[in-house]
Formats: C-alpha cells, structure tokens, sequence
C-alpha cells in the first residue's frame, strides 16, 4: 500500500491533469464556435451549386463533359484522408483511418490531410504519395482550390480511375459522422429534388456544356473546402468531449485518492495514540 507521501503526489499530480484537460476543453469549445460558423456559411453556396450542376446535366452528352468519367486504363484508387495534426480528441483520427484501411487495395495511393493519418498509414506501409498539415491551421480557398486542381489534373490525364475523400462529418459537439465520399469521377445527386418543376425556355451563354465543365471544377474545389471545415469543427468538438470526459475521470481518481489518504492518515493517528496510551499503561505498571 502507498504511504501518505506518494498519496499526497498522486493528487497533486492529477490536479495538475485536470487543470490542464479543463483548460483544453474550454480552448476547444471557444475554437468551435468559429469553425461552426465558416462549416454553416459554405453550405448554401454548395447546395446551390449542386443543384445548378444536376439540373443542367440531363440536357446535356455526357461525352462532352469532362471529369465524369475516368481515362485511366486500369482500376487505380486514390484516398483523400482528413484527420488533424493534434491528438486527444478520442476516436476522430481512428476512425478516419479505420475507415480508409477497409477501402485500401493492391492499387491505391493514400492522400493524406493532417499529420495522424499520415503516421497511422505509415506504420502500415501505405503508398502515401503526399500530404499536407497547413490547411488545417489555416484553411483558405485559396489553398484548398490548389490542393483539388492538382488532384482534377492528375485524374484527368489518367493516374487515378477513382477519387474517394474520408473525413469526419460534425453533426454535434458530440457526434461526429465518418463519410467516404466519392468525388471524382463526378456522379450526380438523385437526392436533391427540382423545386422548380415547370419547364421554362431558357437562353444560356455561353452554352450549357461550358457552363457545366466551369462548375464541375467549383463543386469539387467546394467538396474539399467543405469536408476540410467539417473535419476542423469535428476535430473540436470531439477534444472538447474527450477532455470533458477526461476531467469527470481525473475528478474521481482524485477523490477516490482524498478518501484513500484520508483513510490512512487516520489510522496513523489512531495508531500514535494507542502507542501513546500504551507507554502510558507501561510507565504506570512500573
């Protein structure tokens, strides 16, 4: 059994730990709220431009529309990854990489976004062809729109037959949901329903197939960006619940320790004074 002075150490020791998880969750919760706020902004542009995309593709040769289908001559993969570059935030970056790992073949390359996946899938020896950890601290368009051109580019002149992005969709602070999406080649959306069902003679210019090849490179730069701010929300709130739960665990191992050490402490005092009463019994007998 610990003496009282190893006792005294490990209370210390996790005070210092709740300190330091209490602070983390209110960074977290404050991070949060701004990340929210950009995820929530980008999404009507992204349903507009969505719907726009599907409404023109039924009028027009699919054959005449680039990134809808794949020149590459053999089946090749290739996984965007999104996780963070930080840990203790539970299950976020494992199941990124759980996820990814059922969807790896003979012939896939691994894109990866933040440094935790880039370590996990390189213990497993994955064929990691880059990554990149700046755009999580500071996710611009600009750098996201560079990231998605070079990977449209690169499907385009063949490297890849498929483009599939994973990452952690927020739902609330405390859930977030894993998505694989796959965004090239580009498919469209049966889901998203035509509010306008009338039929209307409309004038485009230019015409239809130079407007869908212009958007189509807009939508997968704003998948990119949209995943990116989703993983950043997900990322906070899931550290903010880890260490909410991390403080709640340190509060009971600290007072389980207070009820040991108090425990013991008076049976050393109980243990004096029977030996002082002792002596005293002695001193007397004699």
């Amino acid at each position: 059994m610990a003496n009282l002075k190893e006792i005294r150490s490990r209370i210390s020791s996790v005070s210092s730990t709740m300190k330091i998880t209490s602070a983390m969750k209110m960074v977290s919760a404050a991070k949060l709220k701004k990340a929210q706020d950009r995820m929530q902004g980008i999404k009507p542009y992204s349903s507009a431009l969505q719907k726009s995309i599907n409404n023109l593709l039924p009028s027009i040769n699919p054959s005449e529309i680039t990134l809808l289908s794949s020149s590459c001559a053999t089946e090749k993969l290739l996984i965007i990854a999104i996780s963070s570059n930080r840990g203790l935030c539970g299950g976020f970056n494992a199941n990124v990489f759980k996820t990814g790992r059922q969807q790896l073949k003979s012939n896939t390359e691994v894109f990866c976004v933040g440094k935790k996946t880039r370590e996990q899938f390189a213990r497993t020896k994955c064929n990691i062809i880059a990554s990149e950890t700046d755009v999580l601290d500071n996710p611009t368009v600009e750098l996201c729109k560079a990231l998605s051109t070079k990977i449209m580019n690169e499907f385009k002149d063949g490297k890849w037959s498929e483009v599939v992005l994973i990452y952690n969709q927020f739902k609330n602070a405390a859930t977030q949901l894993i998505r694989s999406e796959k965004i090239l080649p580009i498919t469209p959306d049966e889901n998203i329903e035509d509010i306008d069902t009338k039929k209307r003679d409309y004038t485009f210019e230019p015409d239809k197939t130079q407007i869908i090849n212009s958007l189509m490179p807009q939508q997968i730069h704003t998948q990119l960006f949209e995943a990116i701010l989703n993983s950043i929300a997900s990322e906070h709130g899931a550290r903010m619940t880890a260490m909410h739960k991390a403080t709640d665990n340190a509060q009971d191992i600290k007072d389980q320790l207070t009820l040991t050490y108090n425990r013991q402490r008076q049976a050393a005092i109980t243990n004096e004074i029977l030996e002082i009463v002792a002596g005293a019994e002695a001193l007397k007998g004699s």
